[in-house]
């Protein structure tokens, strides 16, 4: 499946079912089943909404293409008499049934999606897959054992986070994963598929999808959020992380490689702007997290118990096994000349000794007879591992790679924690929790008027002190009660799970080394950070330079964060120092061509700072779904880093819509995980010369990113009445009631652009069909440059080939005419002609810019595929745009029947659904 800004869907509407007229795939299956899922929808609207629906929800189709195609008065006339005539609830119906066929259809384009790479897999095609990447890397004079080498000390982490960017409810997506199923179900019977019962089946779902609601009536509480990346790493990661590591330790060769991917998470640990995450969250997220994990390790286990029926007096055992079976508390005569399953029986109830102390429930399944619990996941791993030594040595090779052998894979990779999670906090809070401590302690009175010179001598002072500020016969601020508390769970969790549980605590709006110090301070409070041995502390304070100023000054920030002992110790212990890289911040900071850049030479300039300091870089890059927000191709995206900059590590958020649409499957989420491997390879063993690409075209780079910097904040924040303009021409306001997150959509109260999150100031003009974050300031930037030079770093960079790629293909899904009709929701008309006029001029500079460079006569001129898929699709979510702005303006004059909101947030829905990004 391809990344949350490429799309993956032809959308038809519910009516133009069996219309097969405009389809122009090549796919003949794709159009098959579009038609088959298309025609099922037809039927369910007819049966359930009645032929005036339906026929209805035609008779716009019909007007939303011919709009679509030709845009002139007389069609706009039409489409707008159209949707000025429905009523409330043929509007609602409408909706619905776009939304819902946009969503079948995506079933669709992914399974075609799955078969392109199956093909491309096995012609060798792709260089993201496992074949095609090592071949690539031998063509390049690399080895497979450079390959081993280089993954035994990799760290691949892609790590899930609740940022509020997906729309579907869990409900929603199960559906859609039970249509999808189906389906699969009858490719794998091939012709013995019995198409009455796959088409009931489906006719079943439809129905259910049909009569379910898509938009959320309550807000998500943190724990929520918890539940579903724990469902996506309990149904998925749980059986693909360890088979995608078994299937590269053979073909390395190398049967004892260290598991390289460690799926981590935010969630329950990023407290950065929503108060609900609390110390008792974070221990929720980690019962959560092991109650998972220990329900598939008890189940694998007494699966195992039930096979391996072994009899002692039949087969040679190994004394390790002999001694184990002899200190199982299995007296049971039936299992006593079954040695293995008398290990098994001991494993299991070790292990539901276990469950309570780490989730504080009993196991779900109560063992036989008591025993000690685990100290932790190495003990239960190595008493796996004496059942499979004892099977593989007696009995062969047929024991090598078996249940038994993906149960210890599993342990490897996910421990009793699961998921690694993160602790983030912004820098604010630390300095004023810090402050709080200080002043009570009797240090100083207001540490935050000092100087950072002095700020980081009281830091280190007190870190290398051995006495504890905190006074529990003293009062402080709610605030600092609550981070210590926070602090004092991860201690716990720590405690409880090992060293892997938490690695990091990120620190955001990092724009001075004492941001970092900080962190190490509140740490020793909770006993982690200890003055006698700093290196022995098991959390490490990463910087997040976001805004495009802190990733300026990002270099001397970490220079200085590594002249201090303390700092220093911590990442000599590791070998890495790991900084964060904000995409979205400084895209809504400078425009997309200048965040892309800035990150390009912060990331260079970071890389200096480690290697001098006898370190490696471990880059955790900060990237959304949409295109202003980071997205695009993960392994595009690892491809185009600087030289150096990877070298075997990397971590990567994956968010909202894009955990589904990469990790929603297993063949899908193998897939994801084995590009983003192939990616870290090739981009540590065979890069492209990026170096000397940055010094010959680098000084041109600049001045563009610096001209397009100047263009996009002269409409962003010069522009007056611009955030007026904004907040009426998009549909900020009503995204804010699809409850898809628990936490605020901004940092303040204020409705200044600066304090207004990244996601939903994308998610905005993704609605409205404008893409600003995507493109804003590259035709400006670009004015006067010499075409021929861009053409050049077009064909040799890929650093700035991935940047054009990634803006055309959220030019592709823009729409100038339909963003006019969102700028007539604005009430100053002269305010709405003078904004919407300059961002058409630059859309054209731009659009003219990019098929310069191209070489094209149309965007995604290079990509046919792509660009019929987008077109083939615009026509079928467009409605859903009308429908939108015609609500909008009835909500915003006064009509507040709840219908209108529920009709709004059907089509902000749908039009997710169709676009496939939504921040």
């Amino acid at each position: 499946m391809a990344h949350s800004e490429t799309p993956d869907t032809v959308t038809l509407p519910a009516s133009s079912l069996r219309d097969t007229t405009m389809i122009q795939a090549a796919d003949d299956r794709l159009r098959e089943e579009v038609r088959l899922l298309g025609g099922l929808l037809g039927e369910v609207i007819l049966a359930e909404g009645g032929r005036e629906l339906y026929d209805r929800i035609e008779a716009v189709r019909q007007a939303s293409v011919a709009w679509h195609r030709n845009a002139g008065e007389k069609d706009a006339r039409l489409l707008e008499t159209l949707l000025g005539e429905l009523s409330l609830d043929q509007a609602v119906g409408l909706a619905h049934g776009f939304a819902v066929f946009s969503l079948l259809a995506n079933v669709a384009e992914d399974r075609a999606g799955k078969r392109r790479a199956r093909e491309q897999t096995v012609s060798g095609a792709r260089p993201d897959t496992p074949e095609g990447a090592l071949e690539r890397l031998r063509a390049a004079g690399q080895s497979t054992n450079d390959a081993r080498d280089l993954l035994k000390t990799a760290l691949i982490s892609p790590v899930l986070t609740a940022h509020p960017s997906e729309v579907r409810r869990k409900s929603v997506i199960d559906r859609i994963a039970a249509v999808s199923d189906l389906l699969d179900a009858c490719d794998q019977n091939g012709p013995a598929c019995d198409v009455e019962t796959r088409d009931a089946g489906l006719r079943r779902q439809t129905t259910i999808l049909w009569a379910t609601r898509l938009v959320r009536q309550a807000g998500l509480v943190v724990q929520d959020e918890i539940d579903t990346v724990v469902s996506f790493l309990e149904r998925i990661f749980l059986h693909v992380a360890p088979a995608q590591l078994a299937d590269w330790r053979k073909r390395l060769d190398a049967p004892d490689l260290a598991p390289f991917i460690r799926i981590g998470t935010w969630v329950g640990g990023d407290r950065d702007g929503n108060p609900n995450v609390t110390g008792e969250v974070l221990t929720a997220a980690f019962r959560t997290q092991a109650r998972a994990v220990l329900r598939f390790y008890l189940d694998e286990v007494n699966a195992l118990g039930a096979e391996l029926s072994l009899s002692g007096s039949m087969s040679v055992i190994s004394p390790e096994l002999a001694a184990l079976a002899g200190i199982s508390g299995d007296h049971s005569e039936h299992r006593a000349d079954e040695p293995y399953r008398k290990v098994l029986s001991q494993i299991y109830a070790r292990l539901a000794a276990t469950h309570p102390i780490l989730t504080g429930q009993p196991a779900p399944r109560a063992a036989a007879f008591a025993a000690e619990p685990y100290e932790g996941p190495s003990a239960f791993r190595a008493d796996l591992a004496v059942l499979q030594d004892s099977l593989v040595a007696n009995h062969g090779a047929v024991f090598a790679d078996d249940r038994l052998a993906r149960l210890i894979t599993a342990a490897d990779v996910f421990g009793f924690h699961m998921a690694t999670l993160d602790l983030r906090q912004n820098s604010d809070v630390h300095e004023r929790v810090v402050a709080d401590l200080l002043k009570v302690a009797g240090v100083t009175d207001d540490y935050s008027a000092l100087s950072e010179e002095a700020r980081l001598a009281v830091l280190a002072s007190e870190l290398a002190s051995g006495r504890l500020l905190f006074n529990p016969y003293e009062t402080y601020a709610e605030e600092t009660l609550k981070e210590r508390r926070i602090l004092q769970a991860a201690a716990e969790a720590l405690r409880l799970f090992g060293p892997q549980a938490i690695r990091t605590h990120i620190v955001s709006k990092t724009d001075a080394a004492s941001d970092l110090l900080e962190v190490y301070l509140l740490l020793k409070e909770v006993g982690l950070f200890r003055p006698e041995d700093p290196s022995s502390c098991p959390v490490q304070a990463a910087p997040l330079f976001e805004t495009i100023g802190d990733l300026r000054a990002s270099q001397p920030t970490l220079e200085r964060l590594l002249k201090e002992p303390s700092a220093l110790a911590v990442a000599k212990a590791r070998g890495v120092q790991e900084v964060m890289i904000g995409y979205s911040d400084s895209n809504k900071d400078g425009s997309y061509l200048t965040s892309t850049w800035e990150l390009h030479e912060a990331s260079r300039a970071l890389l200096e700072v480690t290697d001098r300091a006898g370190l490696r870089l471990q880059l955790f890059h900060g990237r959304g779904g949409a295109v202003g927000r980071g997205g695009g191709s993960s392994f595009a995206a690892v491809l185009g880093q600087p030289q150096g900059t990877v070298a075997g590590r990397i971590r990567v958020t994956e968010q909202g819509e894009v955990i589904a649409n990469k990790y929603g499957e297993p063949e899908v989420a193998r897939r994801n995980l084995d590009a983003l491997t192939c990616g870290v390879l090739l981009a540590s063993l065979a890069p492209p010369p990026d170096a000397e690409l940055t010094a010959k075209h680098g000084a041109t780079l600049s001045k563009l990113s610096q001209a397009s910097m100047s263009a996009y904040r002269a409409l962003v924040y010069e522009t007056d009445g611009f955030v007026d303009y904004f907040r009426a021409a998009t549909p900020i306001a009503e995204i804010a009631d699809l409850k898809i997150g628990s936490r605020p959509a901004s940092r303040t109260a204020s409705t200044a652009i600066e304090d207004l999150r990244a996601i939903p100031w994308v998610f905005s003009w993704s609605q409205s069909r404008v893409m600003l974050p995507g493109w804003f300031g590259f035709g400006s930037a670009v004015e006067g440059v010499s075409v021929d030079e861009l053409q050049a770093m077009h064909r040799d960079w890929p650093f700035f080939r991935t940047l054009i790629q990634n803006m055309e293909m959220v030019m592709a899904k823009a729409d100038m005419t339909i963003a006019k009709r969102y700028a007539g929701l604005v009430p100053d008309a002269a305010l709405a002609d003078r904004v919407f006029s300059a961002i058409r001029a630059e859309w054209d500079r731009t659009e003219a810019a990019v098929l310069a460079i191209t070489g094209q006569e149309a965007l995604l001129g290079g990509q046919p595929e792509l660009d019929r898929l987008i077109r083939l699709r615009m026509p079928y979510v467009e409605p859903l745009n009308h429908v939108q702005i015609e609500l909008i303006r009835r909500r915003r004059a006064g009509d507040d029947d709840p219908r209108v909101r529920e009709c709004i947030l059907l089509a902000l829905n749908g039009v997710a659904a169709g676009l496939r990004n939504s921040g």
